[in-house]
């Protein structure tokens, strides 16, 4: 827990030119083929292959000759560090068995080409034999918007999700469908190859009980951790839902749900009604206020005045609340304090295991 939580890489003792940090093992043992065709959108697989490298991919690329004119297959070896398919050649490596065929970026002339089986280079033949095998495969169509839009565009893709294959449009820029950031592809990849049924909720991020209609008070968190946590669960295959408050980092934009519940009381409610679906595991990340603002005042306080009492009353404990809400679930809690030595951390960490029958409490001191 703790590697996912501090995002730790491992780093070769040396690293050469063409290692890469190990940022997660989602793909360790996996041999992923990388088809790439000839759009201009082909400059980035240089970055997809690295990426996957970076957790533990085993990658072999297949060049159509258009994607040849755009980017050096000698560039494609040094990223990939595998082979790297440019033509017809005696061994067949298209026939061979993939874990999973990621396609970035795919043509429109390519697509039209795998919905109707058509079989004029490796790519093709290799994605002809993964269909056959039922092997996940990802395409990630990229294109000027015209074309895009193009109803027939849409017909082929539609066959494409009709015989089984995964698509992954990017954004709309500067008048063309492009290739979405090649952190967000490995990990649909990673979810897609990992995909399991267990359910699981984070909450992260701080809280907050307003003052008045203006001010509030908060304590410190940024949801870094949270987050952390999330991406590491959705890259293992699972359904993650997250319930944040408030947030001072980026949001993964692959991650599927992320519910906005700064107010400590708020987000009970929406974690109360979570817990009607089939949750397999929570995990409570967000610092939660233990005092919360009696009386809020409407409006805004007027600051000419030289003493200002703010009434503070204790909020529920999320974790007691939930408690006969979440049984048979697996339940993390965290635990942080200052001031206090090692054993005594711990001691507190167990009581409140014990307390709200928690599966484990992640403990940890300010200082």
């Amino acid at each position: 827990m703790s590697a996912i939580i501090q995002n730790q890489m491992r780093l070769p003792r040396y690293m050469r030119d063409t290692d890469v940090a190990i940022l997660g093992p989602h793909l360790a043992g996996k041999h992923i083929l990388l088809g790439v065709s000839g759009g201009i959108a082909a400059v980035d697989t240089i970055r997809v292959c690295r990426e996957l490298r970076r957790y533990e991919a085993d990658v072999t690329v297949f060049m159509t000759q258009s994607a040849q004119k755009i980017i050096s297959p000698e560039s494609v070896k040094w990223s990939s560090q595998g082979l790297v398919i440019t033509d017809w050649e005696s061994n067949l490596e298209g026939l061979k068995p993939f874990d999973a065929i990621l396609v970035m970026p795919a043509t429109r002339n390519l697509i039209a080409s795998i919905v109707n089986g058509m079989m004029n280079g490796p790519l093709l033949m290799a994605i002809s034999s993964a269909r056959a095998r039922k092997t996940p495969c990802m395409i990630v169509p990229s294109m000027h918007l015209d074309l895009a839009n193009d109803p027939s565009t849409s017909r082929l893709c539609d066959e494409l999700l009709h015989q089984g294959f995964h698509l992954e449009w990017g954004p709309i820029e500067e008048g063309k469908r492009k290739n979405p950031n090649v952190q967000f592809i490995v990990a649909k990849l990673c979810h897609l190859l990992n995909k399991n049924k267990n359910a699981v909720v984070i909450t992260l991020g701080a809280t907050k009980s307003s003052i008045d209609d203006v001010r509030f008070i908060q304590n410190r968190s940024s949801g870094k951790t949270g987050f952390a946590i999330a991406e590491y669960l959705y890259r293992d295959g699972m359904d993650v839902t997250c319930v944040a408050g408030s947030i001072s980092v980026n949001i993964p934009d692959f991650l599927p749900l992320v519910i906005f519940s700064p107010d400590p009381n708020d987000m009970l409610l929406e974690l109360k009604a979570l817990s009607h679906d089939q949750i397999d595991a929570w995990i409570h990340a967000a610092a939660v206020l233990d005092y919360v603002v009696k009386d809020p005042a409407e409006g805004k306080l007027a600051s000419q005045q030289s003493d200002i009492s703010v009434e503070l009353i204790p909020t529920s404990k999320h974790l007691d609340e939930l408690e006969p809400l979440t049984k048979n679930a697996i339940r993390i809690g965290f635990k942080l304090e200052s001031g206090i030595k090692t054993k005594d951390l711990v001691h507190r960490a167990i009581a409140q295991n014990e307390r709200a029958n928690l599966s484990a409490t992640i403990a940890n001191r300010l200082e």
